[in-house]
């Protein structure tokens, strides 16, 4: 008797002891500073009567038959190639009327090129040249003019959003990889990947298929298409493609292209640094050097993910610092424009994953950095209109953080997440990863489980609302459309969890 009640006190004072450090470990951690963002203007296009009458146009133009499609095809092709022709003359300044007449023609020809499958080819054409005279264009503009900035962003997203929804229409008829039709000369070495010819010093620019990867392609003032950057490094003598790469679960990495291009890719982009650069001109293999430097900086050193965003500090480094960093050892500062975030909701949503700096660098702004030339890009056709949902219930939870809605986690897990985080620790300093990120604490690993849950729901009742819509219109809902289902699958904010 007297051993089986020691026995049970013992069990007692475990119990209760375990309460207690239960009870200690429910303690929420200190709520994040307050952040205002950046400070800045958000573009918003602002452009919703434009987009129903393109679609009312394209629902017409369906009812046409073949000869009267084509004749207003070929009309509309005309008059773009009419309105490129002031662009690919001379110089204009960013806010020439001409780059508005440009903007608007093109959508009209996405319109009727959806309705003329024949005629695809010379659609691409067209938008390829676009691209390609934007670029060169942006290059004599003034690189931190807000006129620059919205004029680049307009056509250059503009022209990837109509060219989008044209694929979208067309389905597998439509080639889905773009190449520039003057291929940016580079002294540097070389290698194939997929068709393409790639340098040492090239910038991979993808888009994963997470929910985070889409929070980050739209958490920003600029609104864009891509999540992460990658350096490629190309050995002179046997070929052998190297990627660098900074990724939250591991901080900066390497790895051969093969494994680079084994995970899910909505869409991938090449940028190359231009060649008739000073820098460059002076050092052809500058690029080369700078992925060389990344490539040591890599392998002699661990260099944790940064989750603050803090691109004056490369101790720590995010995805778009293991580029910005390379070059910047070669004297070559890319991201001519920074990155803003100044959404109040969403510079809160993204306080509470770690974000400390709102004035940095966005992987989907690199694009628009007129040192760069346009390579090629790939899209997945598979995976398109699912690139296109998360951004429509990306951008409509944003408009849902924007009124005051809250990042949310269960708290009655934050115990056992926290001892799953000490023994992640314990694995980040034996050299080998652990399930929550070196660098991110237990709530904010459950923040970001419980939005990618609610975004899988979301995902899902968005995709059966999409197959509703194309049973009942017979065509697949433009962005615009798909923004409104988004908007109405998503459930309301909870209000339990106010931390």
């Amino acid at each position: 008797m007297f051993w089986g009640r020691k026995v049970g006190r013992w069990w007692g004072v475990i119990l209760i002891g375990g309460i207690g450090i239960y009870a200690l470990l429910l303690i929420p951690d200190p709520a994040p500073p307050a952040h205002s963002g950046a400070g800045q203007q958000p573009f918003v296009w602002a452009r919703d009567p434009v987009w129903q009458n393109l679609e009312a146009q394209f629902r017409a133009g369906r009812q046409l038959d073949l000869a009267q499609r084509t004749e207003r095809f070929e009309a509309a092709l005309a008059q773009m190639q009419q309105a490129l022709r002031p662009l690919a003359a001379g110089k204009l300044s960013p806010e020439a009327t001409e780059l508005d007449v440009i903007e608007t023609n093109f959508f009209q020809l996405g319109v009727l090129a959806a309705v003329v499958p024949e005629r695809h080819h010379e659609f691409l054409a067209v938008a390829q040249r676009l691209n390609e005279l934007t670029r060169w264009q942006a290059e004599a503009w003034p690189a931190d003019s807000p006129a620059t900035r919205q004029r680049i962003y307009r056509l250059l997203f503009g022209r990837r959003a109509a060219l989008e929804e044209v694929i979208l229409q067309l389905g597998p008829k439509f080639n889905p990889l773009e190449l520039a039709t003057n291929q940016q000369v580079s002294a540097t070495p070389a290698a194939e990947v997929q068709g393409v010819r790639v340098h040492s010093g090239d910038i991979l620019v993808s888009r994963g298929g997470a929910a985070t990867s889409a929070l980050i392609a739209r958490g920003n003032d600029f609104r864009g298409n891509f999540s992460h950057v990658a350096l490629i490094h190309i050995d002179e003598q046997t070929k052998k493609i190297l990627v660098i790469e900074s990724r939250i679960e591991c901080g900066v990495s390497v790895r051969p292209i093969e494994e680079y291009l084994a995970d899910t890719k909505l869409r991938l982009m090449v940028l190359r640094l231009r060649d008739d650069l000073l820098p460059v001109q002076t050092n052809p293999q500058l690029p080369h050097q700078a992925a060389a430097w990344a490539l040591s900086e890599a392998l002699t050193r661990h260099i944790p993910y940064d989750f603050a965003m803090d691109y004056t500090d490369p101790s720590k480094q995010f995805c778009s610092e293991v580029v910005s960093c390379a070059y910047q050892s070669r004297g070559v500062k890319l991201w001519a424009g920074l990155s803003h975030i100044s959404a109040p909701g969403l510079a809160h949503w993204l306080a509470q994953m770690g974000v400390r700096n709102f004035e940095s660098q966005q992987p989907s702004d690199l694009e628009y950095d007129p040192q760069l030339r346009f390579v090629a890009e790939w899209r997945n056709p598979d995976l398109l209109l699912q690139d296109h949902m998360d951004n429509a219930l990306i951008d409509a939870r944003l408009e849902m953080a924007e009124r005051g809605a809250k990042l949310e986690f269960n708290r009655w897990l934050l115990p056992p997440a926290r001892f799953l985080k000490a023994g992640c620790w314990l694995l980040n300093q034996c050299g080998t990863t652990g399930m929550i990120p070196e660098g991110m604490s237990a709530t904010t690993a459950l923040r970001v489980e419980r939005f990618k849950q609610q975004h899988a729901i979301a995902r899902e009742r968005l995709h059966q609302a999409v197959e509703r819509f194309q049973q009942a219109n017979g065509y697949v809902p433009p962005y615009w459309e798909l923004l409104k289902l988004a908007r109405t699958v998503i459930q309301p904010p909870q209000t339990t969890d106010k931390q």
